[in-house]
């Protein structure tokens, strides 16, 4: 294994306060852009308005955070077949109940159509829950420096990670039931993603005196054991054949993990081989035919192109460049390309979308494409869309 250590230490006057003055690391963050959040910190010194007033919409977000309880699998009103609680468990979204069979089962796909029945079974709501409190905490506390936010950032952590009586075991063998078919499938790795973002907040956290060396490395160590599992067993061998958006967003996971956990080889490995996945899901107009088969297609085109996004971020911290790869027919940016129209409604969409599409979901990848393509009409169309709310977290991360 390498060990990845990146570090730079810069002083800076926090203009929030004018009396804070805070010593920073650059942090070692997989994700979010590195460079980028030492570029906000250094807009704040200068006082730049836009900045400061995102930074002020972010605390209050944070704010909110501080007020929740911590999550955690044991919470859940369900126990999963092997009888342990530590175990996370869900239902397949797009299946239900089929009147014309003996006790409803087995239930039957209705494919897009997502059933309430599985919001019963807490533990995905609870991990995407978790994402959203730690990210939005972390990164507070990293800008601002208030202690408060990576107190509340780390307990949620443990919490879910760490503590015997409430953490996760590192697996997902229960994830994505479907009632009278099985007790769990590799799809249900698809709901891991949030584990990527959880993984970016623990980093920020380092230095900040709450979260600790050993707190970080018994983190490390779960999701070392988790990748282990995602890359051995028959759930997670399934993910990874998968040819559509899973299949995508197993690599997501497994190369995030990787360079979480410090081993940069098992990354690069992945890397390439990713390659060979991406070249089979383009044609030559950038069309992504497996995402085009759904019901919700535009919305699983979409998802698909954010899952190699992260990809292609990714690679980036192994040296490998994705963004600009040729496949044998395409490439990401004619992928992305032919979607934005039909994305901002400039053209009509001749494929299914059962529910409405909304754009938020481009808003991100659209200032990512700027940077990443290096072409500002991306960012012009992004601050041309009106997506009725204001994404803090995208116009941070990656706006100008």
């Amino acid at each position: 294994m390498i060990q990845i250590n990146i570090k730079h230490l810069f002083l800076f006057v926090l203009p929030l306060t004018m009396t804070t003055i805070v010593t920073a690391q650059l942090p070692e963050v997989f994700i979010m852009d590195a460079n980028r959040l030492v570029e906000l910190k250094k807009k704040v010194l200068e006082k730049d308005n836009n900045v400061l007033q995102l930074i002020d919409s972010l605390k209050k977000q944070a704010d909110r955070f501080l007020k929740i309880k911590p999550v955690s699998v044991m919470d859940k009103q369900f126990t999963p077949v092997s009888g342990n609680k530590h175990d996370y468990m869900s239902q397949a979204p797009y299946f239900w109940y089929d009147s014309t069979k003996p006790n409803g089962l087995p239930y039957m796909r209705k494919d897009g159509v997502r059933n309430p029945e599985i919001y019963k079974i807490t533990d995905r709501t609870y991990l995407g829950d978790l994402e959203n409190a730690t990210r939005t905490l972390s990164l507070a506390w990293y800008i601002t420096g208030e202690g408060k936010y990576a107190d509340k950032s780390a307990g949620l952590l443990r919490t879910w990670f760490l503590n015997e009586d409430t953490k996760m075991n590192p697996h997902l063998e229960y994830g994505q039931a479907i009632p009278g078919v099985n007790t769990g499938r590799g799809i249900g790795l698809i709901e891991t993603i949030a584990l990527m973002g959880i993984a970016d907040a623990a980093s920020l956290l380092q230095g900040s005196g709450s979260w600790t060396a050993s707190d970080h490395t018994a983190l490390q160590k779960w999701y070392s054991q988790f990748l282990n599992w995602m890359l051995t067993s028959k759930n997670g061998m399934d993910e990874h054949a998968a040819k559509n958006n899973h299949g995508t967003w197993y690599y997501a996971q497994v190369i995030d993990f990787s360079l979480f956990t410090n081993d940069i080889d098992k990354a690069k490995q992945l890397v390439q081989e990713s390659k060979e996945r991406l070249d089979s899901q383009l044609t030559k107009e950038g069309k992504q035919p497996l995402e085009l088969e759904r019901t919700d297609a535009l919305g699983y085109s979409t998802m698909n192109l954010r899952g190699w996004f992260t990809v292609a971020t990714l690679a980036e911290k192994t040296g490998m460049d994705l963004w600009t790869w040729q496949t044998s027919k395409s490439d990401l940016r004619t992928a992305f390309d032919w979607l934005v129209p039909y994305a901002l409604g400039e053209k009509k969409w001749e494929y299914q979308q059962i529910n409405k599409y909304n754009k938020n979901e481009i808003y991100p990848l659209l200032l990512q494409a700027s940077s990443a393509f290096k072409d500002q009409k991306y960012f012009r169309v992004a601050k041309d869309l009106d997506t009725g709310t204001i994404n803090v977290m995208a116009d941070l991360l990656y706006g100008k």
